[in-house]
């Protein structure tokens, strides 16, 4: 009996404080809307004055415009046929006699392509080769009327070409190829779809015209420079290869060093004739006529979402900061 009483008496306090923990979360945002009803006029201070700065700000930034250009692999006729149909001839006696034929298991050649254009040393001799540093770090702005630059007095002195920006050791002045390289890197994008193989360049800056330029400058020079190191490759390999020939009395070595010069010629004549060698341009850059950034009215929704955000934590922190005082 004196257990079933407990047992009762202990229901009625959990059925009393239930009831009681609601009106006090009632309470609670209650008496959480009121403190921000009362700090209404505090939020939309401080959400007006967050709205005029993103308006600001947003209309200070300057117009950046993309241009990019559609690529497709150019086809390996040439040397990697030949090379595997040489394998599947001749790979038992090449073995035998130390030779690796390959047979087409090497690098593709456009992913190569595509790093070298994400290298360091390419970029940095792109960016030598054309002199365009200063139009890379030290750009303020593109006039429209006349289709020319100006740059920003404390970076760059474009009437005597020198560069007087103030910069703390060990950077100089002039921008090393390290910095060069990491801006240049901000306004370039390559991608390649996995389910086409098509490549897609594209190039942010503030005049079009110098975005649209500098797609078609790294389009030939990417051709240019895998160009140069398959023809000095095959050129290498060909005199390697005249000289086993001469140290060797075996026909069927002989004949397999012969088939070798030969694609070795064949991929120095393909690589001859053709401008567009590893890529070939099926869609090419434009100049833009429309600006690629920045979202201007998104700049402004976000700075007053944030300011209004941050005036209600204001309001909401200084009122329960009192109230425990």
């Amino acid at each position: 009996m004196n257990t079933q009483i407990t047992q009762n008496t202990k229901d009625l306090q959990v059925d009393a404080q239930f009831p009681q923990t609601m009106r006090e979360d009632e309470i609670d945002l209650r008496e959480l809307f009121s403190v921000i009803w009362q700090g209404k006029w505090l939020i939309i201070a401080i959400t007006a004055v967050f709205a005029v700065g993103s308006v600001i700000f947003a209309i200070n930034q300057p117009n950046i415009y993309k241009a990019e250009a559609l690529l497709a692999p150019a086809s390996s006729e040439g040397s990697s046929g030949g090379l595997a149909a040489l394998a599947s001839q001749f790979g038992g006696l090449a073995s035998m006699a130390g030779i690796n034929l390959g047979g087409g298991s090497g690098t593709d050649k456009t992913q190569l392509a595509i790093e070298v254009l994400k290298s360091r040393q390419f970029v940095g001799e792109f960016i030598e080769k054309h002199q365009i540093l200063p139009e890379l770090m030290a750009v303020e702005k593109w006039h429209m009327a006349d289709n020319s630059l100006s740059f920003d007095p404390e970076l760059y002195n474009s009437e005597t070409k020198t560069w007087v920006r103030e910069v703390a050791l060990p950077k100089r002045a002039e921008p090393s190829t390290q910095e060069a390289y990491k801006a240049f890197m901000k306004l370039i994008s390559v991608n390649q779809a996995k389910d086409t193989g098509m490549v897609t360049i594209s190039l942010e800056h503030q005049s079009p015209f110098v975005a649209k330029q500098w797609v078609d400058w790294l389009i030939a020079d990417i051709n240019r420079v895998m160009k140069e190191r398959d023809v000095s490759e095959a050129m290498r390999s060909t005199e390697f290869l005249n000289k086993q020939i001469e140290l060797t009395n075996v026909a069927d070595i002989r004949a397999i060093l012969y088939k070798l010069v030969e694609e070795q010629a064949k991929t120095i004549m393909f690589a001859e004739v053709r401008d567009e060698y590893v890529f070939k341009t099926l869609d090419p850059a434009l100049v833009p006529e429309e600006k690629a950034k920045p979202k201007r009215a998104l700049i402004c929704v976000l700075g007053t979402m944030l300011g209004g955000m941050l005036a209600i934590m204001i309001v909401l922190i200084r009122h329960f900061a009192r109230k425990e005082i």
